[in-house]
């Protein structure tokens, strides 16, 4: 294997494992969140459980944090928290869900 193979491979390999992280760190940030807006709610501990659930199945409704964002506010809409404070706290908790992984 030549010396471009290789290195074609590590940067395969570290591609993968980076797009593996930020998956998980954006999992764990839904998680966050979803506890997040759940306390606001007022939810018992297994609503609680679903809401995470559903504010992770959100993720995947689009590439991307929107999505997450307008289920947020949508739940939050009877709560006064603006889209300012949702976009800061999920900044907030992104940080604190890479610091896991780190």
């Amino acid at each position: 294997m030549s010396t471009f193979d290789e290195r074609e491979k590590s940067f395969e390999k570290k591609f993968a494992h980076d797009e593996e992280l930020q998956f998980k760190v954006s999992a764990r940030r839904n998680k966050y969140i979803g506890q997040w807006a759940s306390q606001i709610l007022g939810y018992n501990a297994d609503q609680e459980k679903e809401y995470i659930q559903s504010v992770i199945k959100a993720d995947f409704a689009e590439a991307g944090d929107e999505d997450v964002f307008r289920k947020i506010k949508q739940d939050l809409k009877n709560y006064n928290i603006n889209d300012e404070e949702i976009r800061k706290k999920m900044d907030e908790l992104n940080e604190k869900a890479k610091s896991d992984f780190i």
